[in-house]
């Protein structure tokens, strides 16, 4: 016990180390960030380096929030309300373009393949992606899986226009489409498989279209700030992306931790589920070759120009922004830290 506790603290001093402590007048900094979502598995790396005092280690007071999916986050973060968010790439962009005095930037790549998905019955009378035209799917207007609709349906080679959306309230649209009201529904697919799972259709009874599986190479989520956030606390920025990157390196090694974190967290979330819904989205958007070599957090040129242009076709924006300007990886923490355990 006293050799683990030792190890503990020898881990503890060497982050310390490496990472400059923040302080405003001689306090923690506070930290204000915005998970874009509830308390599930997507927002397990940043309450584990909460919970293991990897933020407070670094100087920092990192208040930690839920959201109402990513457009709502992103305006948050740019209003100033939070510092960062954890946000759909293509939903910043598109914000960016429309209100270009907002200067968003991503620092971090939280999910190295797209989530966004289309998740219809197996045996429904949609069986490839060019079925789903014409039919009527569920999908809000904030949903970024619904927003990018456009560019997998011209990756696949058919017309959008002919669908038939639905804005029907996330909890009630998972409830209608287990009762069969819509042909197919607009997901992250590690939520919506779990959420059907959770309304009594079991995995085995669903076909998940992942976009990432069918020619799109958008990111998913980031963690998305402000240049204003970048010029006026660069310091502070780093150390929130140094200490989250250890958070989600250790959840990706130990899934476990993660759900418990979500548990002391959110008492009335189902552990196992998040479990379960941890492992889909660390297997599916984070466990790639490109994270293996690179490690968490990454971004290569080349993928973010794709997200650029897979996002000016599917939201019809008026211009496209350059790389370097919704981009920086110069908040990253060295590579040995980045790596993963898994």
């Amino acid at each position: 016990m006293q050799r683990r506790s030792l190890l503990r603290a020898t881990g503890a001093a060497a982050f310390l180390a490496a990472t400059p402590l923040v302080r405003a007048q001689g306090s923690q900094q506070k930290f204000k960030f915005n998970l874009g979502w509830k308390f599930e598995a997507s927002a397990a790396g940043y309450l584990l380096a909460q919970q293991r005092g990897y933020y407070k280690d670094a100087g920092l007071d990192v208040t930690v929030d839920t959201g109402n999916g990513s457009t709502a986050a992103i305006g948050l973060v740019a209003s100033g309300a939070y510092d960062a968010a954890s946000a759909d790439l293509a939903s910043m962009i598109e914000f960016d373009v429309n209100n270009p005095d907002a200067h968003l930037k991503a620092v971090a790549i939280q999910y190295d393949l797209n989530p966004n998905s289309m998740i219809v019955r197996k045996n429904g009378p949609i069986q490839k992606p060019a079925d789903l035209a014409g039919k009527t799917l569920l999908g809000q207007p904030f949903n970024a899986s619904r927003k990018l609709f456009p560019a997998f349906a011209k990756a696949q080679g058919f017309d959008p226009s002919g669908v038939k959306w639905e804005n029907v309230a996330p909890d009630i649209g998972d409830t209608r489409f287990a009762k069969g009201d819509f042909d197919g529904a607009a997901y992250f697919f590690f939520t919506g498989l779990l959420n059907l799972r959770a309304r009594g259709v079991p995995e085995d009874q669903l076909k998940v279209f992942k976009y990432a599986d069918y020619g799109l190479k958008s990111y998913g989520n980031g963690i998305v700030t402000t240049q204003k956030v970048l010029d006026a606390s660069p310091d502070a920025m780093r150390a929130f992306v140094r200490a989250t990157t250890r958070g989600w390196v250790e959840v990706i090694a130990d899934p476990k931790a993660g759900a418990a974190a979500i548990k002391a967290r959110e008492p009335l979330a189902n552990e196992a589920l998040e479990l379960d819904r941890l492992k889909l989205m660390i297997d599916g958007t984070m466990l790639t070759a490109a994270v293996r070599q690179q490690g968490w957090g990454v971004a290569s040129a080349e993928r973010m120009q794709a997200t650029i242009d897979e996002t000016a076709l599917a939201f019809a924006l008026k211009s496209k922004p350059a790389v370097d300007a919704i981009w920086t990886d110069r908040f990253l923490p060295p590579l040995a830290e980045r790596k993963l355990k898994a």
